[in-house]
């Protein structure tokens, strides 16, 4: 018993308990962790990687770049993230037909599986916002009045005030969001495609995102009635002015010439 208690007085006894310890933890997590499921996970993402690099090669390399690095015909594609591959190719923006100032949307070519594989690819490239979840842009979790509010100050001098979209310089535009994924409403506002600025989380949250999706989903349903009678297209006091100036002054005017010619008839006889 004095032995022990000697060797329990050792200095040196509590680092050989916490050693014991440690590899007793280490042997224990190591027997009974999900290794297989994380292996498997890493293993998917890698074919992922692998999968979407062949896809570049082939669809994406020769305007951005054999390394996504960029060229003089395309950007470089290092950080902008699997949510910017996600939108841009769903929309059928990229690959382009052609050269031009902005990329219009057309039928993509690449199934979901093979977008995911690009995604992954570019992602690994560099770190950028990856692919939102459902829950994010979801228009019936948003307050629609207060996405109006956020609309009205960040987005509508270019897609108007119920984004109806409208021209801008060079040959650009701000494109129509009726009928619009929410999906890539989201996206697009992270990410900032063509010639609309990006507005990060730290700019403008996640619920904000979502209150303007779910505005954008009131003012371009069916049922969505015009408080104010004719909507004119919903392009906005702009277009409501040019409406006033060219037809309900110009009625006015020939009105008024009408009275005139007749009231002078009218003296002569």
């Amino acid at each position: 018993m004095k032995k022990l208690s000697a060797r329990r007085r050792h200095p040196l006894a509590a680092f050989v308990v916490l050693i014991f310890a440690l590899a007793a933890t280490g042997g224990l997590y190591a027997a009974l962790a999900p290794a297989g499921e994380a292996k498997a996970d890493a293993s998917e993402t890698s074919i992922a990687i692998e999968e979407g690099q062949k896809l570049y090669a082939v669809g994406c390399a020769s305007c951005h770049g054999a390394g996504g690095q960029g060229s003089s015909d395309g950007p470089t594609l290092v950080g902008v993230g699997a949510a910017a591959v996600d939108f841009q190719v769903s929309t059928g923006r990229m690959p382009m037909q052609q050269p031009g100032p902005q990329a219009p949307t057309k039928p993509n070519i690449y199934t979901e599986e093979e977008i995911a594989q690009l995604a992954a690819y570019i992602a690994s490239l560099g770190p950028g916002p990856g692919v939102p979840e459902p829950a994010a842009y979801d228009p019936s979790e948003g307050n629609a009045a207060h996405g109006g509010e956020l609309f009205r100050t960040n987005c509508s001098q270019c897609h108007n005030f119920t984004g109806q979209g409208g021209a801008l310089t060079h040959g650009k535009y701000a494109p129509n969001l009726h009928d619009v994924d929410p999906k890539h409403i989201y996206q697009a506002m992270l990410t900032g495609p063509q010639a609309m600025p990006s507005f990060p989380d730290a700019v403008l949250p996640p619920e904000q995102k979502r209150d303007i999706i779910a505005w954008l989903t009131a003012v371009n349903t069916s049922e969505s009635p015009s408080e104010g009678g004719f909507g004119l297209g919903g392009f906005g006091p702009v277009a409501e002015g040019l409406f006033a100036w060219t037809i309900g002054i110009g009625l006015l005017v020939a009105v008024a010439v009408w009275v005139a010619a007749h009231t002078a008839k009218a003296r002569k006889s």
